[in-house]
């Protein structure tokens, strides 16, 4: 065999030996800790230097470990999350997680692992499951073209881009990122070939509006998830989420136009994208359904959950038929239910479905929202470990003595950890869990440190984030493109709304009681 042809062989080979050893790595790195920590905690002579050194080296090794069981081993994000979890069970300091009089260290971190994932599965789980029922609806429908096109009426062929991000912004709040920018892109893509420019405008017009209610609005997974850690309403976070975000939104936009002025884009073409625009562009209006029917889904749980949450602050002033109605359909659960109902029933109406037929459809969409659950809730014990491992209390005795801004923390802890690993979901979760025990401390409402974690989770999506390779696939843009511009968006976004939310922490603290 010649040399020219060993060549190939040999890096085929070298490729399919790293997932072997990013996955050796991991676990060797895992062992010998645990080992250590076996060791030292049964030093009394260590108890002091383990309390305050240990939980950081903890942290900085279980992030270590995502990053060589995602990125290195290419395991599934569930898989590697759930085994970092317990990895940083095993890690913390002998004694330190709660069961251990039943069972032993290493038992209690897997049965740990185990209930935590079942208890934010049981917060999440119905509501994610539910939005993705509602996303799929809407687009079946026609809903989310007649939005589209109402905006694009409204602002003009000209403002095509200011209309793709404000209706975007209204149109994500139940649909997920990816599913959002698919359904999208195609509208981009047809916009550029009628306008012959400006694509990088339409396609990151849908990227901003997108990422904003992903990081911050419930049903969204990583602000769901974290409404078991930071004590705050589901209502507040979304009424609060949605004004502030329109801050970041109208700075990303401001970037985008700069962006589009001084990088002209013509996309690569790409198949297998639905064809959004297809049907937007052809579709007779009078065939899709009217403006209120097709934001009622959307709107309606946003609206529910806001009354749920105004009853419940106001507490013995509401009269008590009042607030428990009111609480009862603003449970976002409810909320959320009645949303899909609606959807349904204006699927069926539009479509002339039967509920057979509905069921049918609604089968990919739950197969969607099972993997995301499962990642979401793996991430979520992945982050409650770390909590039980006593990195949060750690963070606070090494800053005892210093006046500690939590709202720039946990965006600082949601950034590093963003930019270690990639996930927006993993990052949220994880700075959560870390920030909550140090929350007794904090001097303006919850409210901001839950803003400014999702803020910081979204920090610069670089290579390691699915989301990078999303938008560079499908949107039809070569890794520098993304760069140059997606990442850079992330930025801006991410740091206007750091910006925005601790002015509003200094301005309108409005202190826990």
């Amino acid at each position: 065999m010649t040399s020219t042809a060993v060549e190939p062989v040999q890096r085929i080979e070298s490729r399919s030996r790293r997932p072997i050893v990013g996955l050796a790595v991991a676990a060797a790195v895992v062992a010998v800790l645990s080992l250590v920590s076996l060791i030292a905690s049964s030093r009394p002579g260590a108890a002091r230097w383990m309390a305050v050194r240990w939980p950081f080296v903890n942290l900085a090794a279980s992030v270590a470990v995502v990053i060589l069981l995602i990125g290195v081993a290419r395991l599934h994000p569930f898989l590697a999350l759930i085994l970092a979890a317990m990895g940083a069970g095993f890690i913390s300091k002998v004694g330190s997680l709660t069961g251990e009089g039943k069972f032993n260290h290493w038992v209690s971190a897997v049965e740990m692992t185990a209930s935590e994932f079942g208890a934010l599965a049981a917060q999440i789980g119905i509501i994610i499951v539910l939005a993705s029922v509602i996303g799929m609806c809407i687009l079946e429908s026609g809903a989310a073209d007649k939005i589209v096109r109402r905006f694009l009426a409204f602002f003009g062929e000209k403002r095509a881009g200011l209309a793709l991000l404000m209706s975007t912004y209204i149109i994500s709040i139940p649909i997920f990122f990816d599913t959002m920018f698919m359904l999208l892109v195609p509208l981009a893509r047809a916009l550029h070939l009628r306008t012959g420019r400006n694509y990088l405008m339409y396609a990151m017009a849908i990227c901003c509006a997108a990422a904003i209610t992903h990081s911050l609005i419930v049903p969204h997974p990583g602000p769901a998830a974290m409404l078991k850690e930071i004590p705050v309403n589901a209502g507040i976070t979304i009424i609060v989420g949605l004004l502030v975000g329109i801050v970041p939104l109208a700075c990303g936009w401001l970037a985008i136009l700069w962006m589009n002025r001084r990088m002209p884009v013509d996309p690569t073409p790409i198949s297998g994208v639905p064809a959004a625009a297809d049907s937007l562009m052809s579709t007779p209006e009078s065939q899709l359904p009217p403006m209120w029917a097709s934001l009622m889904p959307i709107l309606l749980p946003v609206v529910l959950i806001g009354l749920g949450s105004t009853a419940t602050a106001l507490g013995a002033r509401c009269p008590r038929v009042i607030s428990g109605w009111a609480q009862f359909f603003g449970n976002k659960n409810i909320a959320l239910l009645i949303g899909t109902a609606i959807s349904i029933v204006l699927l069926m109406w539009r479509r002339r479905m039967d509920l057979a037929e509905i069921g049918r459809r609604i089968g990919p969409p739950l197969e969607t929202a099972g993997v995301i659950i499962l990642i979401t809730c793996a991430g979520g014990a992945f982050g409650a470990l770390l909590k039980r491992a006593g990195v949060g209390d750690a963070i606070a005795a090494a800053s005892s003595g210093h006046r500690l801004n939590l709202v720039l923390l946990g965006y600082l802890v949601a950034v590093a950890i963003r930019i270690a690993q990639g996930s927006v979901t993993v990052a949220i979760l994880t700075a959560a869990a870390i920030i909550s025990p140090m929350l007794s401390s904090l001097h303006c409402h919850p409210i901001y440190v839950f803003m400014a974690i999702g803020y910081g989770g979204l920090f610069v999506s670089w290579m390691n984030d699915s989301g990078f390779w999303v938008i560079s696939r499908l949107g039809g843009l070569t890794e520098r493109q993304t760069l140059a511009s997606w990442t850079v968006l992330t930025g801006v976004i991410s740091v206007t709304g750091m910006l925005t939310t601790w002015a509003l922490s200094v301005l309108l603290p409005f202190p826990p009681r």
